[in-house]
């Protein structure tokens, strides 16, 4: 994925209608927020299988929803110059640390029991 291409996209977009005055960190998270349930709407009441075999319209809808939460995400990140692939990569390898493959024995952990 191009980053600076999206980024100059969302920018000239958003510029063009003059939208970066209501596009507050704040407001920009709420849009995120809001958006996020729009994807989550998507598979309310579907069993597994269902949500993992969308087709035709229900999986155009997932593309536009998954776009809406990536476009606010990144302006967000745009708002205070964040990297986001050096964020992913930074919080990934705190995860690993958080979340070791085995335990100090050499034994693998299951999670699941955990929480």
């Amino acid at each position: 994925m191009d980053m600076q291409k999206i980024e100059k996209l969302i920018k000239k977009f958003s510029q063009e209608r003059d939208w970066d005055k209501f596009h507050n960190p704040k407001n920009l998270a709420m849009a995120l927020s809001v958006e996020s349930s729009e994807l989550l709407e998507i598979f309310q009441w579907l069993n597994e299988e269902e949500a993992l075999k969308l087709k035709d319209k229900k999986l155009e809808h997932l593309k536009e929803e998954v776009a809406d939460v990536a476009v606010y995400l990144l302006r967000i990140c745009m708002s205070y110059d964040i990297n986001l692939e050096e964020a992913i990569v930074s919080k990934m390898k705190k995860n690993e640390l958080k979340y070791p493959l085995n335990d100090k024995e050499g034994k693998s952990i299951d999670y699941s029991k955990k929480f």
